[in-house]
């Protein structure tokens, strides 16, 4: 009896022992398993996820010394070549336009008129901006004392050429005057062509900026090589280069573009 209790105990101690063995390997079993779960999660992981950029991005294109002119000049700018075309026509009764022209930008491609220009000596400056009969206007401001500036040449039915100056910020006029030393010729020829431009600069700009997105900085009526007349517009895009489109004068279609990479 003592005997078989004596094996009894012995068994339920082997038992015990084998079961707490058993326990222990299971629970290490699963502990590696969850650590190479756990690893293989995260190396999937990091292959998804990008891993944080320690470079800095590289550095965009640097402007061209002509592309950086225009930003500075048009980021100055408030007044559109609508509302100044509109001040400089309205500055000299039933005159058109023939040129109009941000100064400072491509003013090597673009001839606008010199700033230091004045009317006939005879003439008695305007208090109002606005052209004496005898052809003078108010005296000029020095380019960039007031910002951008727009130029404008405006002509009156029989071809006489006014230039009119507005700033480019506020609106308002600087200078009115009659150029000076236009003969009989030259009063014939811009009266002809205007004559023969049936669309006006507005159109063009419309026509122009339809093709290129961008901002009007430049519009004069110039001849076609003996075939007619164009308005030349200049837009300069978001890349600030600029583009000059050769707008028929007669039905707006472009006959000629070129895209300056500069």
């Amino acid at each position: 009896m003592n005997s078989a209790s004596s094996r009894s105990r012995t068994l339920k101690a082997v038992g015990a022992l084998s079961l707490a063995a058993a326990t222990a390997l299971l629970m290490t079993g699963c502990g590696q398993s969850s650590d190479s779960a756990s690893s293989a999660a995260t190396s999937e992981a990091a292959k998804v996820v990008p891993q944080k950029q320690t470079t800095t991005p590289s550095a965009t294109a640097q402007l061209t010394e002509d592309q950086q002119e225009r930003k500075t000049v048009l980021d100055a700018t408030k007044v559109t070549f609508d509302d100044a075309a509109t001040t400089a026509t309205g500055e000299v009764a039933g005159s058109k336009l023939v040129e109009l022209d941000l100064e400072g930008v491509d003013d090597d491609d673009n001839q606008s008129p010199s700033p230091t220009a004045t009317g006939s000596p005879t003439g008695s400056p305007s208090p109002t901006g606005s052209p004496s009969p005898t052809g003078t206007g108010s005296p000029s401001a020095s380019p960039g004392a007031d910002g951008p500036v727009w130029v404008a040449e405006v002509a009156e039915k029989d071809g006489t050429i006014h230039t009119v100056r507005i700033n480019a910020v506020d609106g308002k006029v600087i200078e009115a005057r009659v150029d000076a030393n236009q003969d009989a010729d030259d009063k014939k020829q811009t009266a002809d062509w205007l004559a023969q431009a049936t669309q006006t600069p507005q159109q063009a700009a419309k026509v122009a900026t339809e093709k290129k997105k961008g901002t009007v900085t430049s519009v004069s009526l110039e001849d076609n090589e003996g075939d007619g007349v164009i308005w030349q517009v200049d837009v300069v895009g978001s890349d600030w280069k600029k583009t000059t489109f050769d707008v028929d004068a007669k039905n707006d279609t472009i006959v000629r573009e070129e895209t300056d990479e500069d």
